[in-house]
């Protein structure tokens, strides 16, 4: 990344590293337990996290490896950081958490037998630099997988459109902007890792339901997230507007017990060194 980047990203995750993954909505988590399931750590494995926020997959890895082996999360937020670590402590777990650029970070080559990186790999601006980074850290025969959105609810575009007309090029859809985007398609991700020199590469997919109490909820839980980049591109003195517009669009977006949400599928690109 540039430094403008580096900037970009790290303050925006400072700014959301209180609330993360902590306004009551499911979506990180069961994301992060499928990912660690389908790499299957094992007991004196050596494990890291790139991106790992405050925890999702991170805990769950220290927990499979146990004290014979490791697990280390890295990220480039010095606040998710610092908020990490302070979770590892007062629960107990056994990790290490630092802050580094998940495109190239700072290890020992081979000095992982997993690598895991969720809901990461697209806010990147080289994700294939960052693939080949992670090759080299893994020894032979280690296992690489990584989390990326696929398709959502036909009407969740609908609130998504609202914001449209504020976003830069950084904060669009990674699925759909370019159309040759990698993340638009399993095959597209399938070669991108494939290019990165792992082998065996395979994709598993989830769909997840994700429900919110009201609209007040979807509106905490966006600020809490990376999309708040797409608040924080909206003029202040337009804002109200825009979550007003946000709101209408929201009452389409009911399931058939009347809760607001959509149905957001996951792939987990899973290969090895």
């Amino acid at each position: 990344m540039t430094n403008e980047q580096h900037v970009g990203v790290a303050g925006l995750f400072d700014r959301v590293a209180d609330t993360y993954d902590a306004v009551g909505v499911e979506m990180f988590g069961p994301v992060a337990r499928r990912l660690v399931a389908e790499l299957d750590p094992r007991p004196g494995e050596r494990t890291l996290d790139v991106g790992c926020g405050r925890g999702a997959v991170l805990f769950p890895l220290a927990e499979a490896v146990g004290g014979g082996g490791s697990a280390t999360g890295l990220d480039l937020s010095a606040r998710m950081v610092e908020s990490t670590r302070a979770d590892a402590v007062a629960n107990g777990v056994g990790v290490e958490v630092v802050i580094g650029d998940a495109q190239s970070p700072d290890f020992e080559p081979e000095s992982f037998d997993v690598v895991a990186s969720s809901l990461v790999l697209f806010f990147l601006s080289d994700p294939g630099a960052a693939l080949l980074a992670w090759h080299r850290l893994l020894a032979d025969g280690g296992r690489l997988g990584v989390s990326t959105f696929g398709d959502y609810s036909d009407q969740w575009r609908s609130v998504d459109a609202v914001f449209e007309p504020f976003q830069a090029p950084k904060t669009l859809d990674p699925r759909t902007q370019p159309a040759s985007s990698p993340f638009a398609s399993d095959e597209g991700m399938e070669a991108l890792v494939a290019d990165a020199g792992f082998v065996e590469v395979r994709t598993a997919t989830m769909s997840l339901p994700v429900r919110f109490v009201d609209r007040d909820q979807w509106y905490r839980w966006t600020w809490s997230t990376g999309q708040r980049w797409m608040w924080e591109a909206v003029p202040e003195d337009q804002r109200a507007d825009v979550r007003a517009l946000a709101y209408e669009q929201l009452d389409a977006c009911r399931d058939a017990d009347g809760r607001i949400g959509f149905d957001q599928d996951i792939r987990f690109t899973l290969a090895r060194r």
